[in-house]
């Protein structure tokens, strides 16, 4: 029996089954991540990602991780596939690549990609993405927030064999360790990366062992083909029309004074939806810039976001997806714009898309959230002479929606990461956490209340440690919908150890000493409804997220 007629015969229970499986699979593969990395930020902050690829390079099945990583993997892997392509590679194979101008996102997040053999021949692919704490630049960890070309930022990587049949690639892993300030622990993060990647396809192999090759990936594309039909069901449901959404990122961390415009134009008709950001800045001098595979993630988890939640995730989900970027613009940048700082634009960048359609989906797209994730990181020697550096991912609050509040301290809009413990953090570098707490009035004020931000005050043990601040809506707040209040505005601050107060305008880098001490207070969520009809103030009030006097003027208690 042929491939096309075992398809036909095939039961939606099999295939039910089968799709299962791929994303335990997948969610597998995360797991093997997490236990086996050397990092905190990906042991505790659980940035890493993984996924499953037809030969076509198309979405198989995700883990449960970063839709920013899952989406960027699909350009990445075509550019690997385009340059190696299928009939070239070897069992034992592994390929790798980080650069943003071929395929990649920004130079820490390096994906691997290794092929699924079956009876000689590659009928899928495995592929993982991981946030490496260091990869050169500037700055300790990466992220200098002051760059004005890639070159600054770190080692760019090119589509590269990293294992040729098995045997490492010995001349790029000398490349790579001498261009890291933390070697052991980007290349242990790398083999957690082809750990992952091994497990994958072992799983797979065995599928195609129980079921057939041929049947296998026969059930591939028919899974693909039924999120595609139900995703564009699901845009048939939204009125056609066009939409627009306009928001600002607070600046490019060179010129700190000038807000930078995203504007979104989304365009739903027939089963289709494209999404325009003519009227955004033209790309900046600072590392916001966004490459078009950050802009298609962001696309990619709107569509998610505004469809059914019960369709399985797979690349048939994106085919009815269409963007407009223009050239030279913050989401199409031409190299050697600096990028490091794209989390940011991401996450902005997503806000408008789901937003812009808020009044036609009430039901379904609530108040803007905080949309911005903190990144501090910290580097430096200790006492002994070795390095440390450590990074935190520290969230805001999601806006609330039409019938339940915002939820806490919470990543949202395509990116799913987590703080650090206050005891993991203390292990790997000389801080002290002196406050973790939720920032009382911090969400914006309504019949249901914009999520909180929090608030982690941070002493530091040593001289002369390296301190990185991305910070965003420190000039501009999350937006209410039907009569909420904004969420508040973030802050953050120096306290030196003579008293003086140094106030960090959104973005900085810059050194600081024992006893110096940064608070950082993260913004909240929109809220939703007119705040004098919230019927539970006084709950807010006792457990601390209501001040006394918000509540008095705020919600006229």
């Amino acid at each position: 029996m042929n491939t096309a007629s075992r398809a036909e015969v095939v039961d939606p229970i099999t295939a039910e089954v089968i799709r299962n499986k791929l994303e335990g699979i997948a969610n597998e593969m995360e797991l093997t991540l997490l236990k086996s990395s050397f990092s905190p930020i990906v042991k505790e902050g659980l940035d890493t990602s993984a996924s499953l690829f037809t030969v076509n390079g198309e979405t198989l099945a995700q883990a449960c991780a970063i839709p920013v990583h899952l989406a960027t993997l699909i350009p990445a892997l075509q550019t690997m596939v385009r340059k190696y392509p299928l009939q070239s590679m070897r069992e034992g194979d592994a390929y790798i690549l980080n650069d943003p101008y071929c395929g990649g996102t920004h130079l820490p997040d390096i994906a691997i990609m290794t092929p699924v053999f079956h009876g000689g021949r590659v009928i899928a692919m495995t592929a993982t993405m991981t946030h490496h704490g260091d990869v050169g630049g500037y700055s300790p960890g990466s992220l200098p927030p002051g760059a004005t070309e890639i070159y600054q930022e770190g080692l760019r990587i090119p589509a590269l064999k990293f294992r040729d049949a098995g045997v490492y690639n010995e001349t790029l892993v000398e490349i790579l360790r001498l261009n890291s300030r933390l070697p052991d622990t980007l290349l242990g993060d790398l083999n957690a990366q082809l750990a992952a990647c091994t497990v994958g396809a072992r799983r797979l192999k065995a599928l195609a062992d129980h079921y057939g090759a041929d049947f296998l990936m026969a059930i591939f594309e028919d899974l693909l083909d039924r999120s595609e039909t139900m995703t564009r069901d699901a845009l048939r449901s939204i009125p056609e029309g066009t939409y627009r959404y306009v928001d600002y990122l607070d600046n490019d961390g060179i010129d700190l004074d000038r807000p930078v415009r995203i504007e979104v134009a989304v365009t739903v008709r027939d089963g289709n939806i494209e999404f325009d950001l003519t009227g955004t800045d033209p790309q900046l001098k600072g590392p916001l810039n966004c490459v078009p595979s950050g802009s298609q993630a962001a696309a990619y988890f709107a569509v998610r976001v505004l469809t059914d939640p019960t369709i399985p995730t797979n690349g048939g989900c994106f085919r009815p997806v269409k963007l407009n970027l223009p050239k030279g613009s913050l989401v199409n940048p031409e190299e050697p714009a600096p990028v490091n700082a794209r989390t940011s634009t991401i996450k902005r960048i997503a806000t408008c898309m789901v937003s812009a359609l808020a009044a036609t989906l009430p039901d379904r797209v609530g108040a803007p959230a905080a949309g911005t994730l903190l990144v501090v990181a910290f580097g430096g020697r200790r006492a002994t002479g070795e390095r440390f550096i450590v990074g935190e991912l520290i969230a805001g609050g999601s806006g609330a929606a039409f019938d339940r509040d915002g939820v806490d301290a919470v990543d949202t809009d395509a990116s799913n990461c987590m703080n650090l413990p206050a005891e993991a953090l203390e292990m790997d570098a000389p801080l002290r956490l002196h406050r973790i707490e939720l920032r009382r009035d911090s969400g914006g004020a309504g019949e249901y209340r914009g999520g909180l931000g929090v608030v982690r005050e941070y002493e530091i043990l040593a001289d002369g440690v390296s301190f990185t601040h991305r910070g965003e809506r420190h000039f501009s707040t999350a937006p209410g919908l039907k009569g909420g209040m904004p969420g508040a505005c973030a802050h953050s601050v120096i306290i030196r150890t003579d008293g003086s107060e140094e106030v960090i305008p959104s973005k900085a880098l810059t050194v600081l000493n024992k006893g110096d001490r940064v608070i950082v207070e993260t913004p909240g969520g929109g809220g939703y409804g007119d705040p004098s009809a919230r019927t539970c103030v006084a709950e807010d009030v006792a457990n601390g997220k209501v001040s006394v006097q918000a509540a008095k003027e705020l919600y006229r208690m």
